[in-house]
């Protein structure tokens, strides 16, 4: 069975890579993703926000910069910042329960400006 560690590397090289089958592979049909507007649960809608997410991160010229991870058991927790072409990402966190080798619970929220 893949450590919580396996799995958010997984999901961080997924995500690097712009590999959404990859990166949607670490959850499950009953995964939730808390984001500070709504509720997104299922593959479906996951596939739906992350498509988004790699439109707008594989636009023009991205920059992402880790500034902290930390692996506790099943929860794991990252901060970061981020600049796209649209936006600047302040900072952003997420914090995820990992079990049985999948994401189950995941937030998400950052402090966003669009780039004028």
């Amino acid at each position: 069975m893949a450590s919580t560690e396996d799995i958010l590397n997984h999901h961080l090289e997924c995500f690097d890579k712009g590999d959404l089958d990859g990166l949607l592979s670490d959850y499950t049909e009953v995964s939730v993703l808390e984001l500070p507007h709504t509720q997104l649960r299922g593959l479906e809608k996951l596939r739906k926000a992350f498509t988004a997410m790699f439109e707008e991160f594989g636009k023009g010229t991205s920059s992402f910069e880790m500034k902290r991870t930390s692996i506790h058991g099943d929860h794991a927790y990252l901060f970061w910042k981020a600049q796209t072409e649209d936006n600047d990402y302040h900072i952003g966190t997420d914090t995820f329960h990992i079990q049985d080798g999948k994401i189950l619970y995941q937030t998400f929220s950052a402090h966003i400006t669009p780039r004028v």
